[in-house]
């Protein structure tokens, strides 16, 4: 009788791990799946950016053609009619850019991408009445969308995030922080810099100035060995017209974890603020002017602006944020000899850096945000975004 009760709990039990087995291997299936689904989305935007560029580089070499041939004749009617339409091209371009980033911030944007088509229309039949009325219409649009963004509620913050209002003393956590009577969400990695070291990876070798390579934020943890990692310097992404002739370049000062140092030359008097990792601690300086090119350190990072220092909020609303967008906002930063990469949803560049002051972090900086973001903890904990030309990775010593 006992051997027939063994046995039988023998049997529930080899059931339900193999249950369990099962439920997991479906799980594991469809984060899997979502993740392809989310590249796929993205290919496809991209793709359809890049189309659409094909057609402003032919319209903008049919206007330099007909430009040329009418300076011969000179017309000077047709001249002026030649700026206008350059004129009205620039801005096409200008709000075409406009598009993209209410896109990033997850805007409905197929009203606008309708009217942007349009005055490409009007512009390649030389239509300038149809095409600046279709500006004006798309500028109007544009700006109420961006005032409808701004008063934007949050969406509401899932009952299981805690409320924490500390920095976690190490690893992985998504909290919630409450600053200004306004609820954060904050995904953040703590690392302890004794046994951690920061690293800045780089698709290219060398300072590349256009057509640069980029990969995803995933790749770069897998070929560095690291358990963490986060978007990097803001860059030209290549689906925006104004980055045709400078593809995924970035212009800050950067050292990657073969001791290279890019754009070295253009950023002997740069204002931008710098972070600079070595040992168990991170040094950030208001302006990468005051650093030299010391190949001794971890890691050097520059981007813009400084949020916090010393414990102090340096960047408050007003400042170089023209005007109040919230986004997601990815951070690096540190403590002593704790270093702290992370995301700010939903937050503006100010409210960021009130947040991250109130967590307890004494020094950081804000890194690319947009359709950039993206976090890897384990797995993509934000994002994966777009693919980069830098990132700042956790690896242990």
């Amino acid at each position: 009788m006992r051997a027939k009760r063994f046995l039988r709990n023998k049997i529930l039990i080899l059931l339900v791990i193999i249950i369990l087995i099962l439920t997991g291997a479906y799980v594991f299936y469809r984060v899997v799946q979502k993740q392809k689904e989310i590249q796929s989305t993205n290919e496809k935007l991209t793709k359809e950016a890049i189309q659409l560029n094909d057609t402003i580089a032919k319209i903008n070499t049919e206007i330099e053609t007909l430009k040329n041939e009418d300076l011969r004749k000179t017309n000077e009617s047709v001249k002026t009619e030649i700026v206008k339409l350059k004129n009205s091209f620039k801005t096409a371009v200008t709000l075409y850019e406009e598009v993209l980033k209410l896109q990033e911030r997850g805007a409905e944007i197929t009203s606008e991408q309708g009217k942007f088509a349009l005055i490409l229309n009007f512009l390649a039949k030389d239509d300038l009445v149809s095409a600046q009325k279709t500006v004006d219409d798309l500028m109007a649009e544009i700006t109420k969308e961006k005032a409808r963004l701004i008063t934007l509620t949050a969406p509401p913050i899932s009952a299981n995030v805690p409320e924490i209002k500390e920095a976690p003393g190490s690893g992985y956590r998504r909290q919630k922080v409450t600053v200004d009577n306004r609820s954060f969400l904050v995904d953040i990695v703590s690392a302890d810099l004794n046994d951690t070291r920061v690293m800045v990876d780089t698709a290219s070798d060398s300072t590349c100035t256009n057509n640069c390579p980029v990969l995803p934020l995933a790749t770069y943890v897998s070929r560095s060995g690291a358990f963490a990692g986060i978007n990097g310097t803001y860059f030209c992404p290549e689906t925006y017209p104004s980055c045709a002739d400078k593809k995924n370049t970035f212009d800050v000062l950067v050292m990657n974890k073969n001791k290279v140092y890019f754009n070295s030359d253009n950023n002997v008097y740069s204002t931008v603020p710098v972070a600079i990792f070595s040992g168990n601690s991170g040094r950030f300086i208001s302006q990468t002017s005051g650093w030299g090119r010391d190949t001794g350190v971890d890691a050097v990072i520059a981007n813009r602006p400084l949020l916090v220092s010393g414990g102090n909020i340096v960047f408050r609303d007003g400042g170089e944020e023209k005007e109040v967008v919230r986004g997601n906002r990815s951070f690096l930063g540190a403590s002593g000899n704790m270093g702290y990469i992370g995301v700010v949803h939903n937050a503006s560049v100010a409210e960021a850096a009130k947040v991250l002051q109130t967590m307890g972090i004494k020094d950081a900086i804000n890194l690319d945000d947009g359709g950039s973001t993206a976090l890897w903890s384990g797995g993509y904990k934000v994002g994966p975004g777009r693919n980069l030309p830098n990132v700042v990775l956790f690896v242990k010593k």
